[in-house]
């Protein structure tokens, strides 16, 4: 039952809101190097490759990351995980913002992109199992919020300084909400699902006494964890016995959904896109790209707001559908016959079919692919099982991301987008038949689910 009193709620907020910080630096350290590789390849005389690798190697250092911060929050607790991955946002930040050479800046994405790949596998689970079970939706969905806001604060990075081709402030920018978050969250409380599964109850009672309505009802939670916590920790080989299978399934096929239907074409490409539908200038692609961020923050909220009201799969089919819709129309609006009549009508229909579909991937897998993650697994394998779905996450953010111009050459503007279509209309497939709904029901309960098919 939800007993919370306002002021349970609001402290709930605070240390949801402080964790998915990790949201924003993944947002705005992913995001801003769109805006930044245009100055260091005016002050350094770059390769295609060493530019490919400067801009990719995030994506390579969150694959080993993602992999590593599961397992690692499985063995040091939660929020041990998150605040080193906060220092290491720090001390990542400074070292770009004063890498001497490009192969030094190789090496600092790399650990930005370790740190993301630790926090997104991580941060997920803090706020999951701080959370109660009817306000769970929207305190992850704070996550993917602050991602949104973060890939904003890079794009308006990016617009600031680029009268002074300021890409080291660029870099080092990051470094103040990365510390913001270490030192507060000093503060704050273990995860008390992962205080519970180690053996410490009494600790777990204690903080949960301070989220919860009553002494009682912590009490009661505590006990209902314990009866499901299994005592030992699965083997990576383990992890892929038939009986998590489905879950598996479900929590790491939503994350490579989110990534192939072309997100991330549209976060890292959207200026070359906009130039290709013809805007004259960089500027004016940029500020098009801008509008693109605002939109991206903006439509979180509507997770933010329905996903415990609604339920998580009406908002995933909903958001798949609209960006099915989108990615059409893009198609449509890149044909030979639509370029050659008229570039402003050409322009205008990439805006708003771009518009559309980030806004529809905002309200959904955006936030969606994170909560179903968060919540899915069973306890035991909790920790790997995130790890794993992330990395698959960055793994395929990065094929999408590496193959995005090829793909163009090989089937054409339209051929691209149309791709990411079809795909789209597999996800609503997989989402109708794999992925169940998890709204309003416990971490326990769902545990239940993959027990004994029904709650």
């Amino acid at each position: 039952m939800a007993n919370e009193s306002a002021r349970q709620r609001v402290k709930l907020f605070v240390v949801c809101a402080m964790a998915g910080l990790s949201g924003l630096l993944f947002g705005y350290d992913t995001g801003v190097i769109s805006g930044a590789i245009l100055f260091i390849k005016q002050e350094y005389t770059l390769t295609t490759g060493i530019e490919e690798l400067i801009v990719a190697m995030v994506a390579l250092g969150a694959v080993f990351g993602s992999i590593t911060g599961g397992p690692s929050s499985d063995k040091f607790g939660r929020k041990k995980v998150v605040l080193f991955s906060a220092a290491m946002f720090v001390v990542s930040a400074l070292g770009l913002a004063l890498a001497p050479s490009p192969i030094a800046m190789i090496v600092w994405r790399f650990f930005v992109g370790f740190a993301i790949g630790v926090s997104s596998a991580t941060t997920p689970l803090y706020i999951s199992e701080l959370a109660p079970y009817n306000l769970r939706g929207s305190l992850v969905t704070l996550l993917q919020l602050f991602i949104t806001i973060g890939i904003l604060l890079a794009y308006l990075a990016g617009l600031a300084f680029a009268s002074f081709s300021g890409w080291r402030w660029m870099f080092a920018l990051a470094s103040i909400p990365a510390a913001l978050q270490f030192f507060v969250m000093l503060f704050f409380p273990e995860s008390p699902r992962w205080l519970a599964m180690t053996g410490h109850q009494r600790k777990a009672t204690e903080i949960l006494e301070r989220y919860r309505g009553t002494r009682n009802d912590a009490e009661l939670e505590i006990d209902y964890i314990i009866k499901r916590v299994a005592e030992t920790q699965p083997t990576w080989r383990e992890l892929f016995n038939r009986r998590f299978r489905p879950a598996l399934l479900a929590g790491v096929g939503v994350t490579i959904i989110q990534q192939l239907v072309g997100i991330n074409t549209v976060i890292y490409y959207a200026p070359t896109i906009f130039k290709l539908a013809g805007f004259a200038s960089d500027k004016a692609a940029i500020v098009a790209t801008t509008w693109v961020g605002i939109v991206n923050v903006l439509a979180t909220f509507i997770a933010l707001f329905f996903f415990d009201r609604l339920g998580r799969k009406p908002l995933l089919l909903i958001g798949l559908g609209g960006m099915i819709v989108a990615l059409g129309v893009l198609g449509f609006g890149f044909l030979p016959i639509i370029q050659t009549a008229d570039f402003d009508t050409m322009g205008y229909i990439s805006i708003a079919s771009i518009i559309f579909y980030i806004a529809c991937f905002a309200f959904s897998l955006g936030p969606g692919a994170w909560l179903i993650n968060s919540e899915i697994y069973p306890a035991k394998i909790r920790g790997k099982a995130m790890g794993l779905s992330t990395c698959a996450n960055w793994v395929f953010n990065f094929i999408v991301t590496s193959t995005f111009l090829n793909l163009i050459n090989f089937v054409g503007k339209s051929g691209a987008f149309w791709t990411y279509g079809i795909i789209g209309v597999l996800g609503i497939f997989f989402v109708t038949q794999f992925v169940p709904e998890t709204n309003n029901k416990t971490l326990e309960e769902i545990e239940g689910y993959w027990k004994g098919n029904n709650y």
